[in-house]
């Protein structure tokens, strides 16, 4: 009788420990869970961007691609091209390039993809530049197709760019899983690699594409992509990257919190850092970097640099260098995405190269559309 309550009161003393050793891990993996799905304290966000450099640089697509599925498809992937033109962002002192990704390139060929994108990596490294990798985009054509690429519309900007996803997948919910598994397994596979600064989510979420597709536009697209842009938000942080997630404001009134639109809340309440972008002349962008520190964060510039705007290196520079906020400008080599076409070039007939560029630095062949240009940038990173 004593053996049979001496086993009895073990076997309760054993589970009780069980239970009790079972919530400390539920506790345990709750916290982790938590933790992984925090936005950064604007603290941490300020500790880490004080031990960065200033960056400066450029959106990225080698001139030999018209849009970011042939810049990452096996057949297309231009390493040649990619190396050479990151040797001229070196020379005049960039260290930073924005580059896009696109959900079926990865669908498509997975392990290619992280192999290409690794690839990528280690040639940026080697020239001294760091990564901000763009998972989706809202930007022109809304029905992306893998395999081959069409040729360039003659002179117009930006004729082969795709939409990420693509609207087909945007109207149907029952695709959402595979987005929430693309986003969770490219961040995962690079969540702690330091050649990437940082995630920007989603390009101009809302952006309904002006006179180049809007009519093909789904009319509730913003009613749409923001529910998922914050589930995209959620997705990437439960890869728990070591580096911080942004999502870039780009058109509206960001004087008060009031007057932002529910998408340009969702992107400030979500964001590490806050960046945007600024087609504009100094005083607008200084307007915009003074309206925009009030969120005490890290400021990024991911677009920029629109010559007949007065947006030009010159001008924006030194207001960003003045108050340390990353610059990246639209467009590097004049190629296959023909950004040195103005926006109304799909309204506008153009039949030769535009008497100012809109976008870009380089010539195919490595000379500077402006040589003042890349002297004063060169000057402003310190290379000249």
């Amino acid at each position: 009788m004593k053996k049979t309550v001496f086993y009895i009161a073990a076997l309760w003393l054993l589970s009780l420990y069980a239970c009790n050793n079972g919530a400390d891990d539920k506790e345990a993996a709750t916290g982790s869970e938590a933790t992984i799905a925090e936005k950064w304290s604007a603290e941490k966000a300020n500790q880490w961007y004080a031990e960065q450099p200033w960056y400066v640089g450029a959106n990225f697509l080698p001139s030999s691609a018209i849009n970011q599925l042939e810049m990452w498809q096996g057949e297309t992937f231009d390493t040649t091209t990619i190396e050479r033109e990151l040797a001229w962002a070196e020379a005049i002192g960039m260290n930073i390039m924005r580059v896009y990704l696109h959900d079926l390139a990865w669908k498509n060929d997975e392990q290619g993809f992280y192999d290409r994108i690794d690839k990528f990596l280690s040639m940026a490294d080697r020239h001294g530049i760091k990564i901000l990798l763009t998972i989706f985009d809202s930007c022109w054509d809304p029905f992306p197709k893998a395999g081959q690429q069409r040729a360039p519309q003659p002179y117009v900007h930006n004729s082969g760019w795709v939409q990420s996803p693509g609207q087909v997948i945007l109207k149907d919910s029952t695709q959402y899983p595979a987005l929430e598994k693309y986003v969770k397994a490219i961040v995962g596979k690079f969540a702690n690699d330091k050649r990437i600064v940082l995630w920007d989510v989603w390009n101009e979420p809302d952006n309904m594409t002006g006179p180049s597709y809007e009519k093909l536009e789904v009319p509730n697209k913003v009613e749409l992509v923001l529910p998922l842009l914050k589930k995209t938000f959620e997705w990437a942080r439960a890869a728990n990257p070591s580096q911080p997630l942004t999502s870039g404001i780009w058109a509206g009134n960001w004087e008060s919190d009031s007057t932002l639109k529910p998408i340009e809340r969702l992107q400030i309440e979500e964001s590490d850092v806050v960046s945007f972008h600024c087609y504009d002349d100094s005083v607008t962008l200084s307007k915009k970097i003074n309206e925009l520190k009030r969120y005490n964060r890290p400021l990024f510039c991911t677009e920029y640099m629109a010559r007949p705007n007065k947006s030009t290196f010159q001008s924006s520079l030194p207001v960003a260098k003045e108050n340390k906020v990353a610059m990246i400008n639209w467009g590097f080599v004049d190629g296959k995405s023909q950004t040195i076409y103005p926006w109304d070039s799909w309204t506008k007939k153009y039949t030769s190269e535009p008497p100012l560029w809109f976008h870009d630095i380089f010539r195919k062949d490595g000379t500077p559309y402006k040589q003042d240009e890349v002297d004063f940038i060169k000057k402003m990173t310190g290379k000249l």
